[in-house]
């Protein structure tokens, strides 16, 4: 029985909060107050953090009863504020330094202003029309830099680099048992990536049923870059023991010191193995735009995958990351047709064919309007500088007899610990220093191992972090290092 215009009046006012033609004075008002409000809070915003500890907000976030709307946009921005706002973590502050997290483009926010009202969903091309193919154009721009073959490649965008990651492995696992024969496919396969690689590919081992023990970690040189000869040695060992060389995952810029594993000398093995060769340029992804670093990515031309976060060093927001690989057939691995989304019949372009997930945001976005209207250029320029920011501060560090410098950076990751700790143990004391920094709120720096031993990193890609900015930092870890738990009390 049709509805009666009464019925539908009242429907259309109860579902007034949701978007639609009625509602778009309310949208923008909604729109403009939180963008309102969120650049008046970055107007005031003079250190990256507030020191709040994990206790105090979780208390507050406790006491809301989610049960009782406010049902008032000022009051629920106001809400926000006292539990969000006042005590995020704010990248784009200059003493941020701690993670791989970058300030962002504002083509890229404008991007997501755009993006989220649309809601575009990229699996398939009656959910995205136009968006299918920008994010296919920058599949193929991005193929283009790094030098894989126009003809053959193909990829499609990720929530990020642990993703990534695991498509890459996902294909070169059914490669690998695509082409055996019935003998070969009861071998053991086998990963090989360096000690400094990054943990998503034991993490992708395990999910795709090969177990952890499947990887071998290479041992690294003094510059933390993956050993050719251990390489070799570790592939003829695992031939010799029966097993199969799945994969050999290249790194280019590690987590830890931006290393960059020799890319060339790596490509000869995989192919002398018949492994697939993937790179993981998660972070390295910045030297592709970069006027003067680009030849650190020479080699990578013969990947048969690669990673790449954009997020990372092209100043996007999150999530913006994609799989590239050499030849698009091998995204079949992923392919599953479903007759009500995706029929083999379909004469349309579906990016779930290509995908580990359906439903996907339209990200790709992001970096076109950033392309468009910064241009990749000017993105390389912000990269190189947060790399000659990086050097600098090695200088600093290296000079200064109070701290210990393992790895002169390659790209914009430094790792240091402070050896004047007044008597106390090192690890102890650099701990402290962390912790103490991250409560004061002053600044934000990362921790990890080296050799097992406690040590602090910076991680520069907020191209307004001076050296100035940087010799503060370092003063005050000293000042926290120094101060034992005695003194301290």
């Amino acid at each position: 029985m049709p509805q009666s215009p009464d019925t539908h009046t009242r429907f259309r006012r109860a579902a007034a909060p949701l978007l639609g033609g009625d509602t778009i004075e309310e949208y923008r008002r909604a729109v403009g107050r939180g963008v309102d409000r969120v650049a008046r809070h970055l107007e005031g915003v003079q250190a990256p953090f507030s020191g709040a500890q994990p206790e105090q907000l979780e208390a507050a976030v406790a006491e809301v009863d989610l049960d009782r709307p406010l049902r008032s946009l000022d009051g629920a921005l106001d809400e926000i504020q006292r539990l969000y706002l006042d005590d995020a973590v704010f990248f784009h502050h200059p003493r941020y330094l701690a993670h791989l997290n970058c300030p962002v483009a504002i083509p890229a926010l404008l991007a997501e202003a755009i993006l989220a009202p649309v809601n575009s969903s990229l699996d398939t091309f009656d959910q995205s029309g136009g968006a299918t193919l920008i994010e296919r154009r920058l599949v193929d721009w991005t193929a283009e830099r790094l030098g894989l073959p126009a003809q053959t490649a193909d990829g499609v965008f990720t929530s990020g680099g642990t993703q990534s990651n695991l498509q890459a492995l996902h294909l070169a696992r059914d490669e690998a048992l695509a082409r055996a024969g019935t003998v070969a496919k009861m071998q053991p396969l086998r990963i090989f990536v360096s000690e400094a690689g990054h943990f998503s590919v034991v993490k992708s081992a395990r999910l795709l049923g090969l177990g952890e023990d499947a990887v071998t970690a290479i041992p690294t040189d003094d510059g933390k870059r993956m050993r050719v000869d251990a390489l070799g040695e570790a592939l003829r060992g695992s031939v010799a023991r029966g097993e199969r060389p799945m994969a050999i995952v290249a790194t280019a810029g590690t987590t830890d010191f931006g290393s960059i594993d020799p890319l060339p000398e790596i490509a000869a093995l995989a192919h002398e193995h018949g492994a697939w060769l993937h790179v993981d340029a998660a972070y390295g992804c910045g030297l592709l735009v970069s006027g003067r670093r680009r030849a650190l990515l020479d080699g990578i031309e013969r990947a048969d995958s690669v990673t790449v976060d954009f997020h990372k060093s092209f100043f996007q927001p999150i999530s913006s990351s994609a799989v590239l690989v050499r030849d698009g057939a091998t995204l079949r691995h992923v392919t599953h047709h479903a007759d009500y989304l995706n029929p083999q019949a379909s004469l349309t372009p579906n990016q779930v064919d290509k995908s580990l997930q359906t439903t996907r945001r339209f990200d790709a976005l992001k970096l076109w309007l950033t392309l468009r209207m910064m241009g990749a250029e000017r993105i390389g320029e912000l990269f190189d500088h947060v790399c000659d920011t990086a050097d600098a501060a090695f200088q600093l560090l290296d000079a200064d007899d109070r701290f210990e410098v393992p790895v002169r950076p390659t790209l914009s990751t430094l790792v240091f610990r402070c050896t004047d700790t007044g008597g106390d143990d090192l690890d102890r004391a650099n701990r402290r220093a962390r912790q103490a920094l991250m409560t004061s709120g002053d600044a934000v720096v990362a921790a990890t191992k080296v050799g097992g031993e406690q040590f602090l990193k910076f991680t520069l890609l907020n191209p307004a972090t001076t050296l100035e900015d940087i010799a503060a930092v370092i003063e005050l870890i000293a000042d926290h290092a120094a101060t034992t738990e005695r003194q301290a009390a």
